[in-house]
């Protein structure tokens, strides 16, 4: 492990280590980083045993027994330690011989599928893929290379989905989008024959729902994360590297473009356009376009700032009412010698 954390820091690295931590928890034998001066004020009293730092960042007192890892991106340089401490599970390729599959079924190489995974007609899983215990794929989906599908996830029929993808447990892929019309009294129901596609080293999180396309495709784009318990509406099309976090909720037919970010609990009304780099801050409602590289806040959401002068505004409202009494008061007063 020395050698290891050595050539990641460019640097020689003498004590032995064998997990991560937070710089508040860590102990003898740990790895731990400091990117924020927030933190810093922890260091003194940290057991680490090693700690990622950034070039020129100065600390008063370095606890003894404690390595500082000089780096150019202590954070990047700290994910790549994790992942040589905490490797992720390896499962030795094979098919489990309580996994169902269905005819025509397609499997690459160094492909595992696990304990009671259903696997439909028709499906291609390229090399690499791992499918876990009891997930369920659905027909005619096509897998890319070393996606990596969590237990219970559903993926429905006609789902396409790029290299590097990863479903969390309990995510559904591809359930009908949310459509009907109202005649005669009764709601009638818009058959959803599109699909979902999913580009590459696409992520998404547990309990999440990506609805098909009522005609064409809901699209997710290269490099896109979207959290847990997040719904995305039927034919949304989102763009590459965009950030969805926890509890949002995007209508249908929106255009969600690259780089953007989703804070969480916002919500986005149908059709609206979410521009390349926008961020909408948490709790936001979106009803109408949101400009590219702004910031939009509140509901209905409104440029950041002129958002927070209306809640500072509203926050005074009570000492506003109260002067207005007073100022009532007097009037009256005045007018009660008047007349």
């Amino acid at each position: 492990m020395p050698s290891d954390l050595a050539q990641i820091v460019g640097d020689n690295v003498s004590t032995l280590i064998y997990s991560a931590a937070d710089i508040k928890s860590a102990k003898v034998g740990q790895v731990t980083q400091l990117t924020n001066s927030r933190y810093a004020k922890h260091i003194e009293k940290s057991m680490a045993s090693a700690c990622f730092i950034a070039e020129g960042y100065s600390i008063d007192s370095i606890p003894n027994g404690m390595a500082l890892l000089v780096c150019v991106d202590p954070e990047i340089s700290f994910i790549k330690a994790l992942e040589l401490l905490h490797p992720a599970s390896i499962y030795t390729p094979k098919i489990a011989p309580q996994a169902l599959l269905d005819d025509n079924v397609k499997i690459g190489n160094k492909v595992y599928i696990g304990p009671y995974a259903v696997i439909g007609k028709n499906v291609v899983i390229d090399d690499g893929t791992t499918i876990l215990a009891g997930a369920y794929v659905g027909h005619n989906v096509k897998i890319g290379k070393n996606c990596l599908i969590y237990p219970y996830a559903v993926i429905y029929d006609d789902v396409v989905m790029g290299d590097n993808v990863i479903i969390h447990s309990g995510a559904i892929i591809g359930a009908d989008g949310f459509g009907y019309k109202f005649r005669n009294n009764i709601h009638v129901k818009v058959p959803q024959v599109g699909n979902v596609v999913l580009g590459d080293n696409v992520e998404i999180g547990a309990n999440t729902c990506i609805d098909r396309g009522a005609l064409g495709s809901t699209q997710i784009g290269d490099g896109t994360k979207i959290d847990n318990l997040v719904q995305v509406g039927h034919n949304n099309i989102v763009g590459k590297n965009v950030i969805m976090c926890g509890l949002t909720g995007v209508s249908g037919s929106c255009n969600i473009e690259d780089f953007a970010i989703l804070a969480g609990s916002s919500g986005v009304a149908d059709h609206v356009t979410i521009g390349q780099g926008a961020v909408v801050m948490a709790r936001s409602g979106v009803a109408t376009d949101v400009k590219a590289g702004s910031q939009v806040f509140g509901s209905p959401a409104k440029d950041k700032k002129t958002a927070y002068k209306e809640q500072i505004a509203i926050s005074k409202l009570p000492e506003l009412l109260k002067k207005i009494k007073i100022l009532e008061a007097k009037i009256q007063a005045i007018e009660n010698k008047v007349s």
